[in-house]
């Protein structure tokens, strides 16, 4: 039917109020696994040392003749180990007419942006610590990098063809990043062996961190992916993911993280690993020019691995 003349329709009147809810649908994927599970520190400069030690092989020939006239053992010494601090920070600029109009949702978008640019920042700092980044030594012009966990794993590092470690080279004071190799399918016969070999050189890891989809792979190790269990209302629910994962030497955690290598499962054991901080984060006002405020976050920071050879990686995942 036609409408009738002069019926007032909504659609051109205007007077008629906007709906805009004052919830805003936020999705903040900010969940940092690896710097939630391992120490804070402190640093004093820019290049943070520590050293290292460790116990010399067990020799079971270990024996000498009575009232034998004893030479001193070769005694090693420590080993000295250092990294880099980074400073990473986030600008946030909004203008007096921002601060001023009436918006939906927030009252001020200053505040609103610090607190995005504090969570964003952290995301940046996981991305980095995680990861297979060489560091950089700071110079007159060139921004000094922390390293990344996988960068410095080198005693207990399972590789596909043409793979090869970084590691810490204490001639530069450089770590290097590991070179990819062919990447391969990831299964339980990698991870069991890798768990292995941290644990012989004494490291407990209690963590196996990797994106998404290797997690997904390892629900399906054999044994996982068909358990069901029973709920309270007696309902069979199929359990399809693995978070416990109880190996000979231990359990240990499987974590997906957003912000992880995804070729790469990062086998950690947390109390060797440690943020190092120079310049604690910080909330500062910038310089006012004109009609706007300007503040920064900022954080001056280094990734320390205490001692990796209590970590591992299984890398060159499909």
């Amino acid at each position: 039917m036609a409408v009738p003349t002069n019926v007032i329709q909504n659609v051109n009147r205007v007077g008629v109020r906007e709906d805009l809810s004052n919830k805003i649908a936020e999705l903040f994927p900010d969940d940092t696994p690896f710097l939630n599970a391992i120490g804070t520190g402190k640093c004093s400069a820019t290049k943070t040392e520590w050293q290292t030690d460790g116990l010399a092989a067990a020799n079971p020939a270990n024996a000498r003749i009575q009232g034998d006239d004893l030479a001193n053992d070769v005694r090693t010494d420590t080993a000295r180990v250092s990294a880099y601090t980074q400073i990473s920070t986030k600008v946030v600029g909004v203008s007096s007419t921002v601060e001023a109009t009436n918006k939906a949702g927030r009252k001020s978008e200053l505040a609103r942006e610090i607190m995005k640019a504090g969570r964003e920042l952290r995301t940046d700092m996981e991305m980095r610590a995680s990861g297979n980044y060489a560091s950089v030594a700071p110079t007159v012009g060139v921004a000094g990098q922390t390293a990344g966990a996988l960068a410095w794993l080198t005693s207990n590092a399972s590789r596909g063809a043409t793979g090869a470690s970084g590691g810490f080279n204490a001639g530069t004071g450089i770590v290097a990043a590991a070179t990819n190799g062919t990447q391969r399918a990831y299964t339980e016969a990698l991870l069991k062996t890798m768990l292995q070999a941290i644990w012989a050189k004494g490291g407990n890891p209690k963590m196996v961190i990797t994106a998404g989809g290797q997690k997904q792979t390892a629900a399906a190790f054999p044994g996982l992916a068909q358990q069901r269990r029973e709920t309270g209302a007696k309902k069979a629910t199929i359990v399809a993911g693995a978070d416990i994962y109880v190996s000979d030497f231990g359990e240990v955690q499987f974590v997906p993280s957003r912000f992880c290598s995804a070729r790469d499962a990062l086998i950690v054991d947390p109390e060797y690993w440690e943020i190092g901080t120079l310049d604690p984060l910080a909330v500062q006002d910038l310089a006012k020019t004109g009609l706007s405020t300007r503040k920064m976050l900022s954080v001056e920071w280094a990734l320390k691995c205490l001692n990796e050879a209590a970590s591992g990686v299984v890398a060159d995942l499909t």
